[in-house]
């Protein structure tokens, strides 16, 4: 996997033009891990990453998503998506948004989704089982599951405002330490997330206002890239994915603390969760 992951969550509210120049710009960039969810537009987005597929399934790593909590539905749920990716199998599957303590009861324990993707790798319809998470209970979250089970991977947002609030910074880098003892990849998202949205007019795809200006995001990209041991997801915004490509291909050094505060001030950054749950409105 490239160290930079297309989050494909946003083709769903693409034009077919704009579908067909976000393949293009993978391809001219190297991009080769795309990371798709059963429920990113009701399916819809599968079905999109799936007419890529027909050519170009060897050149890329193919990650997508259960919400399920049971067996059963988790099983379903994986055979659709494999249906709608026009693909014999996925190289990732994840428990997706795993932060609920019931939730994560149902799901790793008898009779839950977690049985079904063991069993969907025993079988090869995928390599590797991953976890993700959104919120500010995430890092934690993922430090019970990982010590639970032997995932591949998890999945968690990061950036400059998020981390700087001292509970989940804290959580966030002993995941980061657990998961390069245990050689666990350490997928981030949200990594150009201004603030909510809220009342203001949304002008993006994203469920969070993201940063627009090059400059802007090419700073808050370097931030996440300077955290050696971390993946970076792009946007489900397809018309700021090039900036976000852009400002990769660029990197060299994390930018200092001080950058990102003048950064964060400059444009009103914050936090883009509410308590344990991630602001949906």
């Amino acid at each position: 996997s490239t160290r930079i992951i297309f989050g494909a969550a946003g083709l769903s509210a693409a034009s077919p033009g704009q579908v067909e120049q976000t393949l293009q710009t993978l391809l001219d960039y190297g991009v080769n891990h795309i990371d798709v969810a059963a429920s990113y537009g009701n399916g819809e987005c599968e079905k999109r990453v799936g007419a890529w597929m027909d050519v170009h399934r060897d050149r890329f790593f193919l990650a997508t998503k259960t919400g399920k909590r049971i067996y059963q539905e988790a099983k379903d749920e994986l055979h659709a998506s494999l249906e709608r990716l026009r693909v014999d199998s996925v190289d990732l599957i994840q428990l997706h948004n795993l932060t609920d303590p019931a939730e994560w009861e149902t799901a790793m324990g008898p009779g839950g989704a977690l049985e079904a993707l063991v069993e969907a790798k025993e079988r090869g319809l995928a390599r590797f089982i991953g976890v993700t998470g959104h919120g500010l209970t995430a890092p934690a979250m993922h430090l019970r599951s990982i010590e639970s089970f032997g995932f591949a991977s998890v999945l968690l947002p990061c950036n400059y405002p998020l981390l700087a609030v001292p509970d989940y910074g804290a959580h966030f880098f002993r995941l980061i330490n657990a998961c390069e003892k245990e050689g666990v990849a350490v997928q981030t998202i949200k990594s150009v997330a201004r603030r909510p949205w809220e009342e203001r007019e949304r002008t993006n795809t994203t469920w969070y206002e993201p940063l627009q200006e090059q400059d802007e995001i090419t700073r808050a990209v370097h931030w996440v890239l300077g955290h050696e041991a971390v993946f970076l997801n792009t946007s489900s915004d397809v018309r700021i994915l090039p900036a976000i490509l852009k400002a990769a291909e660029s990197y060299s050094t994390q930018p200092a603390d001080q950058e990102m505060i003048e950064l964060m001030n400059r444009r009103g950054m914050r936090v883009i969760f509410d308590g344990t749950h991630p602001i949906m409105k």
